[in-house]
């Protein structure tokens, strides 16, 4: 089937800009034209697709099936067309941005290395890496916002679609300071509900393996509880208190010692 040529580019980006921001609104905001515009924009789409894109509320826009199906191509479409103008206006030699989605525990341990070997091959490349959880990073390569996500693998709805490359696999291990009282005698399971606990945070995906080991083990969360994807701040913690820390990550630091049970 050929494409209607009347579906114009500002269709396209009407489209996508209504998608990241859940309101018109804020879209109109955005694109900098008015609301009234921006919706002719949309219902022309609309007519020129034969479909409904997007359901409106009160609360704002959100996408139908059919809308999230158009998003999977149209996204990377406008961001190739954006490319392609860029790279005829900017010329052979300018400077090239990878834009990357990084889990905050591949931030510190995978990007690093591969950022390195990318500016050795590449002499003029900006590299961008935005952290974030992964449902947003998802939601963001989706709209053309980000190349490429550094996340997990995830039974999600938003991973339809998309391409993955397994790259490396990751280990739950559970972590406490070097003088840590659990260090003081032979761990059992039980033991841990008596000590506050760094988990990720609720709904994401290594929060999910977190939750189904306590269950597999036996062990009760700890009433006392620190939830954060910030490493840094998970670090700290750990080593100026009395916490244990559950974490999908290699413990390297001399403050840290890992716990394990049989």
């Amino acid at each position: 089937m050929n494409i209607d040529t009347r579906i114009k580019f500002r269709h396209l980006v009407c489209f996508l800009e209504v998608a990241r921001q859940g309101s018109l609104a804020r879209a109109s905001d955005v694109l900098a034209i008015s609301q009234p515009a921006l919706s002719k924009s949309l219902k022309e789409l609309e007519t020129l697709l034969a479909t409904t894109l997007f359901v409106r509320s009160k609360s704002g826009a959100a996408l139908t099936e059919a809308g999230v199906a158009f998003m999977r191509f149209a996204g990377p479409s406008v961001q190739a067309l954006r490319e392609g103008v860029s790279s005829l206006r900017s010329g052979e030699h300018e400077t090239v941005t990878a834009r990357l989605g990084v889990l905050s525990t591949a931030e510190s341990l995978l990007v690093p290395e591969v950022v390195h070997r990318l500016h050795e091959r590449h002499p003029a490349l900006i590299v961008s890496v935005m952290t974030g959880p992964s449902a947003y990073l998802l939601s963001q390569l989706r709209v053309g916002e980000l190349d490429l996500v550094v996340g997990r693998m995830t039974d999600s709805p938003q991973i339809q679609g998309l391409t993955f490359e397994h790259l490396y696999n990751e280990s739950m291990t559970l972590v406490v300071r070097n003088d840590h009282p659990l260090l003081a005698a032979p761990l059992k399971p039980e033991s841990l509900e008596q000590f506050p606990l760094v988990l990720p945070l609720a709904g994401t995906t290594i929060r999910k393996f977190a939750d189904s080991l306590f269950v597999q083990c036996g062990i009760r969360m700890p009433r006392q509880r620190l939830e954060t994807l910030s490493l840094t701040l998970s670090r700290r913690y750990v080593q100026c208190s009395a916490v244990q820390c559950s974490a999908a990550m290699r413990c390297g630091s001399r403050h840290w010692m890992r716990c394990r049970w049989s």
